[in-house]
């Protein structure tokens, strides 16, 4: 195994101040597929002009996390895939324990890492194999994919705009047996929620309740059933309403609109609408 046999997939959005930190911390013999959910040509050529190894796909379209990321895993010609949030750093060793759990001949189809709010870059002398377990799921910040087992799995669910799609991945994965582990001799830095430009914290942050509700139902509803989805979020539903009644009474309008969106994004959901909603960053 070389690092031509691994791609590294990141889908941004407003994620210029973000972008570059990542890009730096991954291998240049690596190559990089960056998924931008827009039609941002600076953008583009910034990025394709600072960094050799990177390509640059843009979607014309804000697809969300899951579909922009199928875009790029329909360009890999490679074995393995890791796929990276944009607030991601990447230790110097990363790609060297990743082809060191691969010479374990571990059977796997997806694979996650060590997530650390704080690490040196110093790289261990070790690789230990009691780092390595088997898991039901990993977090969609960075996940390694090993391509071969996706024919028959398909990749994500495009219904998904935001939240619970690595969930979802995870789930189908296990539904038919394969196997998912954590290697925390692979350490990533990940930030959480910084991926788009903190000036539009409060648009973001209506996008998320909206979709966070949505997901949240749909997931349920896709692997248990309609009732048990909806017994799970009726208690937020009226919670939400109890508190966007609240807020109005105080004029609270950040606070009224945050809660006004969780019910809509519960109600489109309820009602097999499809994840629809999009920021207004522009």
């Amino acid at each position: 195994m070389t690092k031509k046999d691994l791609t590294v997939i990141i889908t941004t959005f407003k994620s210029e101040e973000k972008i570059d930190t990542c890009l730096d911390s991954i291998d240049p013999s690596v190559k990089v597929i960056v998924v931008e959910n827009s039609n941002n040509k600076k953008f583009k050529t910034y990025v394709e002009s600072k960094y050799q190894n990177v390509e640059c796909t843009l979607t014309g379209h804000n697809y969300g996390y899951g579909k922009a990321n199928n875009i790029g895993l329909k360009k890999v010609t490679t074995k393995y895939v890791l796929i990276l949030n944009p607030d991601t750093i990447l230790r110097d060793d990363v790609i060297n324990n990743f082809f060191s759990f691969l010479k374990k001949k571990i059977d796997f189809s997806l694979l996650g890492p060590s997530q650390n709010e704080n690490f040196t870059n110093q790289e261990s002398d070790n690789y230990n194999d009691s780092n390595i377990a088997e898991v039901n799921n990993i977090k969609g910040f960075a996940m390694f994919l090993n391509i071969s087992k996706f024919t028959d799995i398909g990749f994500f669910d495009e219904n998904f705009f935001l939240y619970l799609e690595e969930t979802d991945l995870c789930k189908r994965v296990k539904k038919i047996n394969e196997k998912i582990y954590i290697d925390k001799n692979i350490k990533i830095l990940h930030h959480g929620g910084k991926s788009v430009r903190q000036n539009f914290s409060h648009e973001i942050e209506l996008v998320r309740n909206w979709h966070w509700m949505w997901s949240l139902f749909y997931y349920n509803k896709k692997h248990f059933n309609y009732t048990y989805a909806l017994t799970l979020v009726l208690p937020r539903f009226f919670s939400a309403l109890i508190k966007n009644l609240f807020y109005r009474l105080l004029f609270n309008s950040k606070k009224k609109e945050i809660y006004s969106k969780r019910l809509s994004g519960l109600l489109n959901s309820i009602l097999g609408r499809p994840a629809w909603y999009r920021p207004t960053l522009d």
